[in-house]
C-alpha cells in the first residue's frame, strides 16, 4: 500500500504543546480539549512542526527509529490524519 504524505503541516495558533516527562500534552484552545502524545508521537510532533517539513521529519525518523520506511510512513500519515482531523495540525 503506498501511503502519501502532505508536503508541509503547520500547527494553528490556537494550539498549545507542552513536553512532560518525554510525552506532550496539547491544548486546542477553540475545542478547550486536551490531548496526550506517547513518546513516539511527541518525537513525531516535535519535528513535524520544527520547520513543518514533513519529508524532513519522516528522515530523521526513520534514522533515529528501526522501523520500515513503509511502516514509519503509515504511522505519520496517521498520526497527521488523526491531528489534522481534531484541529491540532493543518495540512497545507
Amino acid at each position: 500500500m503506498d501511503t502519501s504524505l502532505p508536503s508541509r503541516v503547520d500547527v494553528p495558533s490556537d494550539v498549545l504543546f507542552q513536553e512532560l516527562e518525554g510525552e506532550a500534552v496539547l491544548l486546542n484552545l477553540k475545542t478547550e480539549r486536551y490531548y496526550g502524545l506517547n513518546d513516539v508521537g511527541t518525537r513525531m510532533w516535535q519535528l513535524l512542526t520544527t520547520g513543518g517539513d514533513v519529508n524532513a521529519a519522516f528522515e530523521r525518523l526513520s534514522h533515529e527509529y528501526a522501523v520500515s520506511p513503509e511502516v514509519l510512513r503509515e504511522d505519520m500519515a496517521a498520526l497527521i490524519a488523526k491531528l489534522s482531523d481534531i484541529g491540532l495540525l493543518k495540512v497545507e
